[in-house]
């Protein structure tokens, strides 16, 4: 699986580093990220991550394969 996740915000490269695992790029007001999730407890975890980071997932979509 594939995920698309935008974060509001330009998240800092130090930010960007702490998800070693997905692509980023920065559009109007949010940064994007993208990249292979493993399976649920891998999302949880994700989302845990950004939380713990205090930052605010605006939209996530799974990508087309």
């Amino acid at each position: 699986m594939r995920y698309e996740i935008r974060v509001d915000g330009q998240m800092s490269k130090t930010l960007t580093e702490a998800f070693p695992e997905l692509e980023s790029f920065v559009v109007a007001h949010q940064t994007v990220l993208f990249g292979p999730v493993l399976d649920e407890a891998h999302l949880y975890g994700l989302l845990a991550r950004f939380q713990s980071l205090g930052l605010h997932v605006a939209e996530m979509r799974r990508l087309p394969e």
